[in-house]
Order: C-alpha cells, then sequence, then structure tokens
C-alpha cells in the first residue's frame, strides 16, 4: 500500500470530500420520516446501476475541476446480523431471509437499506488544527431518529478506521451512547469554518432541540439534540471559545429540513442559508459569536426570492459549498443538483448569486444524481468533508482516494454487479442478498483489502 504524494507545498491543507459508494441494494423504502422526497418516492422502483455510475460521475467532475476526491464504500446489506440479533432464525442466509418474508416482510427494507451513501451523516470531523491534540477526529453518528440509519454506526466505525488508519495522524471514536438526548446526525449539522484550510477555525454545531424546546411545535422530528454537540465537540478536543451552538427553526423543520444541509451550507468564512433557517435569537447570537471570532461572510438567501419550499424542493443548500482548487475562499464554487437548474426561482437566485461581486460564490456546476435526490439526499448529502494536511493525506489508506482510473475500475465493477432495478417484492427474493455480498467481496479484492467487510459471509 503506497502513500498518497500531493504536489502542493508542504505546509497545505485542503478540504477532501469522500463521497458514499452507492450499494447495490439501493431502493425506495420509504422509510425516513420528515424526509419529503422519501416518502413522495417510497416503494417505487429504484436503479441501483444507475445510482452508483451517478454517483461516480459527481466524483469525477470534482477531479476534472482540481479537487482530491476520496470514496467511502458501501455498507453490508442486507445486515443479517441485525436480523438475527431480533430473533429470527436460520441455518443459511437465504432460510433468514425467506423467514422474516413471511414473519415480518416490513424489516427487509431496514436492513437492505443503502443509506450509508449519504455519507454527511457518517461521522462529525473536527480538523487537526481545530482539536487540543493535533489529531483529525471523526465520531460515527448515532443516526437513532431513524431505525435504517441506527444500524450503519459499527460499520461506519469500522470503514473509518480502515480508511484513516494511523493513529498517529487520526482518532476516530464510537459513537455516541444511543440515548434519545444524545441523538447525533453527523457532518450534516455540523460546518467547521476558518479562514483558510489549515489555520485554526470554528466548529459550527446545529442542533434541531434542547431541553427547552416545545417538541408539541414540531411536525417532524428534531433529530439533532443540543447535548449531542456539545458532547462531540468534548470528545474532539475543541475548545470551548472554538465551538458555537445554532438552533433549527420549526419552520425549517415542519418544511422538511430534516438536517441542517437541507437549509444552509457552510465552507471556509462563508455561511450559505435560507432566511427561515434559524431561530432568530440563537441566530443572531451565533452570529455575533462568529464575527467576533472570525471575518465570518454570512450569505443569506431571501424568502421572497426562494421559498422554503423550493429550497427543500430543489436541494438548493444540499449543494456542496467548495472553495477554489487551490483554498481561495473568494473564488468559490456550488456543485449543485440538476434540479436547481430546472426550478424557476431557484435558477434565477442563482444567475444574479453568482454575479454579485460582493460575495465570494463565483461558480455553479451542475450535477445529476436524481437517483439519490429521488431519496433524499442530493450532492452534499453524497460527501464527508474532510480538511487534511499533505502529512495527514499521505497517512490516508491510498485505496480510497481516487483518480480517472480508479473511477472507472469502480464503474466497471458496477456494471459487472449491480441490477439495473430493483423493486420493493425484490427484498424478498434471497438471489438479491447473494448478488451484494458478491458484488461486495469483489469490491474488497479490487481494492486489496480482505478486511474491508469483516462480517460478510464467504
Amino acid at each position: 500500500m503506497s502513500a498518497v504524494h500531493s504536489d502542493r507545498p508542504s505546509g497545505f491543507s485542503r478540504e477532501v470530500n469522500f463521497d458514499g459508494l452507492i450499494g447495490p441494494t439501493h431502493n425506495y423504502g420509504g422509510l425516513a420520516h420528515g424526509n419529503l422526497a422519501s416518502h413522495r418516492n417510497a416503494l417505487a422502483v429504484s436503479s441501483p446501476k444507475q445510482a452508483a455510475l451517478q454517483g461516480l460521475e459527481k466524483m469525477r467532475t470534482l477531479i476534472h475541476l482540481g479537487y482530491t476526491q476520496g470514496f467511502i464504500p458501501p455498507q453490508m446489506r442486507p445486515d443479517v446480523n441485525v436480523l438475527r440479533a431480533l430473533g429470527f432464525q436460520g441455518a443459511r442466509n437465504a432460510d433468514l431471509i425467506q423467514s422474516v418474508a413471511e414473519q415480518a416482510p416490513e424489516l427487509l427494507a431496514m436492513v437492505y437499506s443503502a443509506s450509508s451513501m449519504w455519507a454527511a451523516n457518517a461521522a462529525t470531523v473536527t480538523p487537526s488544527a481545530d482539536s487540543q491534540d493535533g489529531k483529525v477526529h471523526f465520531t460515527p453518528a448515532n443516526l437513532l431518529t431513524t431505525a435504517h440509519r441506527a444500524i450503519e454506526h459499527e460499520q461506519t466505525y469500522h470503514h473509518l478506521k480502515v480508511i484513516f488508519p494511523s493513529t498517529q495522524h487520526f482518532a476516530v471514536h464510537p459513537a455516541l451512547p444511543s440515548i434519545h438526548r444524545f441523538a447525533d446526525e453527523g457532518a450534516a449539522n455540523h460546518t467547521h469554518l476558518t479562514a483558510q484550510y489549515g489555520q485554526s477555525g470554528l466548529g459550527l454545531f446545529v442542533y434541531g432541540r434542547d431541553h427547552q424546546t416545545d417538541l408539541t411545535q414540531l411536525k417532524f422530528p428534531a433529530r439533532q439534540t443540543l447535548e449531542s454537540c456539545q458532547a462531540l465537540a468534548r470528545q474532539h478536543q475543541l475548545p470551548p471559545e472554538q465551538a458555537v451552538y445554532l438552533q433549527q427553526s420549526a419552520d425549517a423543520i415542519n418544511a422538511g429540513a430534516f438536517h441542517n444541509d437541507v437549509v444552509a451550507v457552510g465552507n471556509g468564512p462563508v455561511l450559505f442559508f435560507h432566511e427561515q433557517a434559524y431561530v432568530p435569537a440563537s441566530q443572531q447570537n451565533a452570529f455575533n459569536e462568529l464575527s467576533a471570532r472570525m471575518d465570518f461572510k454570512p450569505v443569506c438567501v431571501p424568502a421572497d426570492q426562494v421559498s422554503l419550499e423550493d429550497a427543500i424542493k430543489s436541494y438548493l443548500f444540499n449543494s456542496q459549498l467548495l472553495a477554489g482548487p487551490d483554498g481561495d475562499m473568494n473564488n468559490m464554487r456550488l456543485i449543485a443538483p440538476t434540479e436547481c437548474e430546472e426550478n424557476p426561482a431557484v435558477a434565477a437566485y442563482l444567475k444574479k448569486l453568482v454575479q454579485d461581486q460582493a460575495q465570494p460564490i463565483r461558480h455553479v456546476t451542475f450535477v445529476d444524481v436524481r437517483q439519490s435526490m429521488s431519496n433524499g439526499g442530493g450532492p452534499a448529502c453524497l460527501r464527508l468533508r474532510v480538511v487534511l494536511s499533505n502529512e495527514e493525506l499521505a497517512a490516508v489508506n491510498p485505496a480510497f482516494i481516487l483518480d480517472n482510473q480508479k473511477i472507472d475500475r469502480l464503474q466497471d465493477w458496477v456494471r459487472a454487479h449491480y441490477r439495473e432495478h430493483i423493486a420493493p417484492s425484490d427484498l424478498t427474493d434471497p438471489s438479491l442478498m447473494e448478488e451484494s455480498f458478491k458484488a461486495l467481496r469483489a469490491l474488497s479484492e479490487l481494492l486489496e483489502i480482505d478486511h474491508l467487510y469483516p462480517g460478510l459471509p464467504a
């Protein structure tokens, strides 16, 4: 295993996007309460092959734009260990699937879910420049609000240890306890703000509820708690003065903003957000703190130009916000879903935005990730952002840093192993399980990592 080398100066740091590689069981289970796109498309026929190829082409787009791009492998699905823990029996895994299909078929969507593709929920990440021990910290999200996602964190922990193996540079923590008051949804509710990569910055933690929140005002669950945010800051050795907490508004949650990254996205010193994203008093306090500690650049999208409904329907704020490939914070780019281009209000706003020289977002690139969008995840959902120095990048397992040739090989793997379509009834057929396991064994061989899926049946 050779190290990843960089042509950047030795002191250079960059943000690396690690996208979730969409798995072979991608299906529309409609399991996420509050995720409107997921519910609209519940029980529709999915296309796993198209989904994975779309995701890989998005990764290729970033490489062509000059960015360093990585990926996180799909999790083992179906998770037969969960079924056995729930008391289902079967000498063979095929018998197990048939038993569940007969007794509780609704559980199959849970264990077949490919939702780990949305890597923004994989973990919260603190860069080494912020942590007191000088390491990059990762904590897998416990995702306890929804059953199909709550089963992910153990495999996420394993994969993060495989991708970031150096204990000299990285600290990978277990998920927070799966307790209601510590509900955690990962980086979808966290933004690292800084003047420049490699410099000490601030952790902006967004939460939906605390002990004072009137839950009767919420139509959908507030998935992130203030207490989980505070626990993450402590776990990552983030000094108290470098953590800022901001509360989502009930309006945003009730409109379908189940994560902060549905109504806001930040990078560098910039926070791009909807006017109705936050509780006004909390926003004022947080913005005052941010402005006092850095050259904070908020970019607010007015509700009279883009309604909350249009923002959520198009996933405007689930775009990736990128600094220039050289780290230029005044030459930023949005990687937006094609749905933004097709929404008249959003398209008109973006055209005007990039012409405004008073703010740093100068470019928009549209990408087609419709298979992911149909299940409620846009370009930003598909990636976990990790700020790395050259030395830290060299310590990453190189199998997970992409170039065009590696993407070609992964696309060939997808074409060889993924189904064109999956209907809800297909989940009861044990052959889908066998195809999925065969695909994951082939991925392990392709990456030359024999411990990628320790629980995978031979």
